[in-house]
Parts: structure tokens; sequence; C-alpha cells
């Protein structure tokens, strides 16, 4: 009898796993375009993710939208390299740690050197703070010793502590003009301190820096911005920096069409807004 019921409970879980492999769906293989497949491949040189295994459908509609229709939409406008400076900007201000690791490698498969992105994250600390910004500067740091990139970089800075403010100022006038050349000191008393930590500390020891010119440094401040959301007086102040140092409208669209994949439909809708105003106010 005891041999029976052991031979009972064998036959019925053979016949649960027959069932159950009768019931497993067949693996679906994503319908990726050739033209998302090519791009996938520059910028990781055939490495695939495990999501294309767990996720083939969204992975399909992720990959055909972010590295076809939207490469496309925009490459009359955006060279690889500047796509890709704009990228990390906009993943460090969304927050975007886990994919900015894998979209680092990229970025210097396309083309963008080691000093560029070291001055993206560090001119992000002064619209990120050091809270949010370190843990991509840690994260920079290990994948460019993982590449056999040697650490520190040459040097990019072009001031000193004595001279600091005097050079923001100027870096100030260049981007939005020269009524910014006594903003250093002026609004009220007891805030004036910011106003003077703007030229010294934000544009004083990050704009002033060589590695990146100041029509780039614009391009990702607005990408910083734009991507964290909720700053939208500032992000109009960068607009109008960004038109005047040279980055016209047409450009700044293009900049946040090629970024929403990453930031999604609300933020990039209200940072065209923002680039409309901008532009209407101009005009007037």
């Amino acid at each position: 009898m005891k041999r029976i019921v052991q031979f009972t409970a064998v036959l019925l879980i053979g016949m649960l796993t027959a069932c159950t492999q009768k019931e497993k769906p067949m693996e679906k293989q994503p319908d990726i375009t050739q033209f998302a497949k090519e791009y996938h491949d520059k910028m990781f040189s055939d490495l695939q993710s495990d999501i294309m295994r767990t996720d083939p459908e969204f992975i399909e509609r992720f990959d055909n939208f972010a590295f076809d229709e939207v490469i496309q939409q925009t490459s009359d406008k955006l060279d690889d390299r500047t796509r890709f400076m704009c990228y990390l900007a906009t993943l460090l201000g969304c927050q975007g740690i886990d994919e900015y690791r894998a979209m680092l490698h990229a970025a210097l498969n396309m083309g963008v050197t080691p000093i560029e992105i070291k001055e993206i994250v560090y001119q992000s600390t002064a619209y990120l703070g050091i809270g949010r910004v370190l843990p991509f500067l840690v994260a920079t740091n290990e994948i460019f010793e993982q590449r056999g990139i040697a650490l520190p970089l040459p040097s990019q800075a072009q001031t000193t502590m004595k001279d600091r403010r005097e050079k923001g100022t100027q870096a100030q006038v260049d981007c939005f003009g020269e009524g910014m050349r006594d903003f250093w000191q002026s609004g009220p008393e007891d805030s004036r301190h910011i106003n003077k930590w703007l030229a010294d500390n934000c544009f004083g020891d990050w704009y002033t820096r060589t590695g990146l010119d100041l029509k780039q440094r614009e391009m990702i401040t607005f990408c910083f911005l734009a991507a964290q959301g909720g700053c939208e007086p500032q992000l109009k102040g960068h607009i109008a920096g960004n038109f005047h140092v040279g980055n016209d409208k047409d450009f700044l669209i293009a900049v946040i069409s090629s970024n929403l994949p990453l930031i999604g439909y609300p933020r990039t809708l209200n940072a065209l807004n923002c680039i409309r105003e901008v532009d209407a106010a101009n005009k007037e």
C-alpha cells in the first residue's frame, strides 16, 4: 500500500510538472528596429541588458522610441557627443544613478572625454547640492578606474580664492549680460551674501573652469534644472542665459526632446513651456 501511495505521488508530481511546462509561454523576442539595434551597439558594443530577457515587450517599445524615433527626430540639432553630455547632466538632475552608470560607459564610447564628464559632475554641485551629487561622483570615479582612466584628472581651475569673485562676475556677465556686473552686491542686506556666493562659488569656482565652454555649461545647467523640476524661475533664467550665449530655441527644444525618455513627459512639457515663454518675452 505504501508503495502505491508513493507511486501515485510521483505520478501526480510528474503530471503537474508536465502541465506547468505546457502552460509556460513561449519566449517572445522583442522586435527592435535595425536603427535602434545599431545605435544600441554604438553605445554599448553589443552588451545586452538582462531586461531584454525579463521584459521583452518593454524593451521593444522603449528601445524603438528612445534609440530610434527620438534620435532621428533630434539628430539634425544634436551630435552624439552633445547628446550624451545632456544625458549625463539630465540623469544627475533626476537622480537616475543606475541609468547614469550605464550611460557613463556609453558617453565614453560616444566620445565624451573624462574631463568633460568630471566638469558636468562638478558643476552640478551648484544646482543639486553635494547630498545628491556625491553618489554620482563616486560612481564616476569607480567607472573611470575600471576603464583605466588615471585619477585625479589634470586641473581645470582658472581662479584662486582671491580672484574667484571677480572672474565669476565676468562669467555671469558673459552668460547674462552687463546687467550682472554688480549683481553680487545687490539685494536685501540679510541675503546679499547669497548673491555674492552665486558670483564667487557658482560661477567663479565652476563656470570659469576649462574643459567645457560657456555654451556647454549653460546647456548642462538647463538639463540639471529641467530634470529636477520645481525650479522653473531658475530654469527660465538659464534659458535666457542659453539664448545669450548662442543656444537658441530650436536647439533647446532638441535637447529637451532628446532627454524626454529619461525624465518623462511632465517635466519635458514644463521645460518646453518655459522655453516658449522666454522666447516670447525676448520678442516683445
